[in-house]
């Protein structure tokens, strides 16, 4: 049987565009309540008997079934041996692409990580400290698919942001183990590393058991069960994003290259079934050119039946009436990746809010910011781009206000103080600040 890929074709001229589009746009982030279910069994067996449960499920998920923990954690020895190993192309790319990664996170820290403080006119000191996390969890995909990406992405961050610890998780069915990822553990300095996965990784992070130490965050992409782990541990602990399905947007004027746009839309469509390729274009004829590649190109891929599955049941080529309008409706779309494939890509950024990341011209696909550009490749997913943002240092350390008040500052704040106070009905409050007044 021939695979095709034919994404919905939209048209904002429709008089039924705006059910249309709500329609594809539509995915329910809330897990199915089995899942659920099965996910609280087992934070609170892996709370309640720790490593005893952790083997047990480890055994039962990944097929790994080990007499102690011991057998489960990656020494430091074995990520070097692992880095060793590689093939000279792939070590020399895990280091340029963490070199730059690195590099972005060390600037990214200079802006707006570092602690500050002033002193008013009377002598008063106020302002934060910035202090990094002092242990934090990474979670690393594996199963179907193996994420050295993700590893840099995770580590590198908090090891610019000077977290102590960086315990990495990463399941290994079957206890196949892939060395790149080990490898990245080393690159990346990754302090302890667990070959554990699933919602029992996320419990064993968040409560701690006699082996795997409790961590203060927890970031990093995985399935449904741990999206619903990590969603049901924070307040325990911290957590990055509830990561939905990957999503790509391609704002195009039609002057790119159409087998370009095409392998763009199938590197997201790539990921899973669910994963959203969009083109938003006011070139019909180039609309037209775009479908042509897909037909043409995706025979020769590899996943072409996921992608297939994912461009047929979330994808979407929509002819706009203008650039403008194409910019507007990415606004509202707030994709998690953003191509502006334009000839003038400058012009058209000021108009863009809302989106995870934001690739700019023809040649910045979006592959490259996920493995090496150096922005950081966790991003937020279905919408919430239009409140948060991509992971960074500034998600491995915290801050505290520095409060220092003068005598003379506290002539000042004092009766502001009693009076707001008093209008509160907090008369200790009052008078702690009243007794300072001379």
């Amino acid at each position: 049987m021939t695979l095709t890929a034919k994404p919905a074709r939209l048209s904002t001229a429709s008089p039924t565009f705006e059910a249309d589009f709500k329609a594809r746009l539509h995915w329910s982030a809330e897990a199915d309540a089995a899942i659920e279910q099965r996910v609280a069994e087992i934070l609170a067996d892996v709370q309640l008997r720790g490593d005893v449960a952790v083997l047990e499920y480890t055994a039962r998920f990944d097929r790994l079934d080990v007499p102690d923990m011991a057998a489960l954690e990656l020494t430091a020895d074995e990520l070097r041996s692992a880095f060793e190993s590689l093939p000279a192309m792939q070590r020399d790319a895990l280091e340029s692409a963490a070199r730059r990664v690195r590099s972005y996170h060390e600037a990214q820290m200079k802006a707006s990580g570092e602690s500050w403080s002033y002193r008013d006119a009377d002598g008063t000191l106020l302002g934060q400290k910035v202090t990094p996390l002092d242990r934090v969890g990474i979670y690393v995909p594996g199963g179907k698919a193996a994420y050295p990406s993700s590893v840099l992405m995770n580590a590198v961050p908090a090891h610019v942001a000077g977290v102590g610890e960086i315990i990495m998780v990463v399941p290994t069915p079957g206890g196949e183990k892939n060395p790149l990822v080990l490898a990245a553990a080393h690159v990346a300095g990754v302090t302890r590393a667990f070959t554990i996965g699933g919602a029992q990784a996320v419990a064993a992070l968040a409560y701690g058991t006699a082996t795997v130490p409790a961590v203060d965050k927890i970031t990093g992409p995985g399935n449904a069960y741990v999206a619903a782990a990590k969603r049901r541990v924070f307040g325990t602990v911290g957590i990055d994003m509830i990561a939905g399905p990957s999503e790509i947007l391609v704002l195009a004027d039609g002057s790119t290259r159409p087998d370009w746009v095409a392998m763009d839309l199938f590197s997201q469509a790539e990921h899973d079934e669910l994963a959203q390729s969009i083109l938003l274009c006011p070139d019909a004829a180039y609309i037209d050119r775009v479908q042509q590649e897909i037909d043409r190109l995706l025979p020769s891929m590899p996943r072409a039946a996921i992608i297939a599955a994912s461009l047929n049941g979330r994808g979407a080529l929509i002819h706009t009436q203008s650039m403008e309008e194409a910019c507007a409706i990415s606004n509202r779309i707030a994709p998690e990746h953003l191509e502006v494939s334009s000839s003038e890509p400058q012009r058209w950024e000021p108009l863009l809010r809302h989106a995870g990341a934001i690739f700019l011209g023809a040649y910045t696909s979006e592959s490259l910011g996920d493995y090496c550009a150096g922005p950081n490749h966790v991003l937020p997913t279905s919408g919430t781009a239009r409140f948060s943002s991509p992971l960074g240092v500034y998600d491995f350390q915290k801050r505290s206000s520095l409060i220092e008040v003068s005598a003379r500052g506290a002539q000042v704040l004092g009766p502001i103080a009693v009076t707001l106070a008093e209008g509160e009905g907090l008369q200790a409050h009052a008078e702690a600040a009243r007794m300072r007044l001379e």
